[in-house]
């Protein structure tokens, strides 16, 4: 399998994540210590002291609470690890050599697998908690102090199947020219394996990176590519030469798609 990653914008983002959280930390000490050298001075405070503590304390901290919301925003997306990119190409170990995993170039999907058996956009969650889909809907369960802390931690789940289905049909006017009757299947990736998740009717597949969980990034694929492809059923020896189970071999050149047309599409996108 080929991978292609934008590490261009990988680089520019996680420098720009700690960018922010020093410039959120030089906002709010530099303010605080401002602020309290104004009230605190024995001499007689002139005029300007005396505005500079009253105003700046309302500039500084709704400037350091923004800036310190981005930086835990673009901390989570760009440096949590496990990163998405290594999570899913660790995911596909074993598919098609004729696969391409395309990381940050096609957003809204961030994430486009091209393999003779199908397309598929991407969208990943790192969150670690609990949450429940059913059908389109998610829901966070929890109160008001769970709210709060998801707001502060910046790590509000949205609305996966949304962003996915979006992410599917951008993808699908890219390759409309060459591949117009290509469905580009829509999938939801958790990357952190400590999520927990309950799982009813999703309109949009939702699976784990992780092959230990079920259901799986790896299964589904392996899964989907027994439904498009012919198979050969090859008999699984023992030790002792006794044939054991019959299992499904895949051929590497088999599919209904021509990956490699696929993939020139989507790189002349990004031109």
């Amino acid at each position: 399998m080929r991978v292609e990653t934008n590490w261009k914008l990988v680089r520019r983002n996680r420098r720009l994540a700690n960018f922010l959280f020093f410039f959120s930390m030089a906002v709010l000490i530099g303010g605080f210590i401002i602020a309290n050298t104004q009230l605190t001075n024995t001499t007689s405070p002139d005029n300007l002291s005396v505005l500079l503590a009253l105003i700046l304390p309302w500039v500084v901290l709704p400037l350091g609470f923004i800036s310190t919301l981005a930086s835990v925003r673009m901390t989570n997306l760009w440096m949590r690890r496990p990163r998405p990119e290594d999570a899913i190409r660790e995911a596909l170990k074993g598919i098609s050599k004729r696969s391409v995993l395309y990381n940050y170039y096609h957003f809204p999907a961030r994430h486009v697998l091209v393999t003779p058996h199908g397309v598929f956009a991407m969208v990943t969650r790192y969150q670690e908690g609990s949450f429940t889909v059913d059908g389109d809907r998610w829901k966070a369960p929890g109160g008001a102090f769970r709210l709060i802390s998801r707001i502060f931690r910046r790590d509000d789940i949205g609305n996966p199947t949304e962003e996915a289905l979006r992410a599917a049909a951008h993808v699908k006017s890219l390759i409309a020219a060459v591949a117009p009757n290509i469905e580009v299947q829509p999938l939801i990736i958790f990357v952190d394996p400590r999520v927990r998740l309950e799982i009813n009717n999703p309109t949009v597949p939702v699976l784990f990176a992780d092959s230990k969980r079920e259901p799986n990034l790896r299964d589904y694929l392996r899964e989907h590519a027994r439904q498009q492809s012919p198979q050969e059923v090859t008999p699984v020896k023992k030790k002792h030469g006794k044939p054991s189970r019959a299992v499904a071999v895949i051929e590497e050149t088999a599919g209904t798609i021509a990956p490699e047309e696929i993939a020139e599409a989507l790189e002349q996108a990004i031109r």
